[in-house]
């Protein structure tokens, strides 16, 4: 028996998987700031329950990170501080995002941290933790979709050139 057998949580991880799994609860920590904020400035409430989804998740991915961290022996990064509570009301209309602007920027997040997951599902020589990025990836998808048919449904969705005819074949 080696040392990556048995009990794949008594590996050890390389640096590249610790690098990952901080460099991920740090990503999180920074995600639930920002969609906190966005929260306070949406006024749909199908956009902010998609919202509410996102700061489960990146609560959820941040304590699950700092939990392999720690039980590696690394300090996690300190979570951000809470922001103080806002009306949509109360933001100034320049200084307000719209719901148009949330949908893109949280699809575009979401797409962003699909790729992340992918990169460290392929660098991961654990399994729990290729299966941990497994489980996010899916989860990210999952509320990606959410998030684009919601964007389709509202008419917020501004999408890149369309080709509406397609060229004829010619045969040689």
């Amino acid at each position: 028996m080696g040392i990556l057998s048995g009990n794949t949580k008594d590996e050890p991880l390389h640096y590249g998987e610790i690098f990952n799994v901080w460099q991920f609860s740090m990503k999180a920590k920074g995600s639930l700031s920002a969609y906190r904020a966005y929260k306070y400035h949406a006024g749909d409430g199908e956009l902010k329950k998609t919202l509410v989804a996102l700061i489960d998740q990146a609560e959820l991915e941040a304590s699950e990170c700092d939990a392999i961290l720690l039980s590696n022996g690394v300090a996690p990064i300190p979570a951000l501080p809470e922001r103080p509570e806002a009306k949509m009301e109360d933001i100034p209309i320049g200084a307000r995002f719209t719901d148009p602007e949330i949908a893109a920027m949280i699809a575009a997040d979401t797409s962003v941290g699909m790729v992340a997951c992918s990169q460290v599902m392929g660098t991961s020589i654990r399994e729990d933790i290729g299966m941990l990025f497994g489980k996010y990836h899916t989860t990210k998808a999952a509320i990606g979709l959410k998030i684009l048919k919601l964007s389709k449904e509202k008419g917020w969705l501004i999408p890149p050139p369309l080709q509406i005819q397609r060229p004829e074949l010619v045969e040689a």
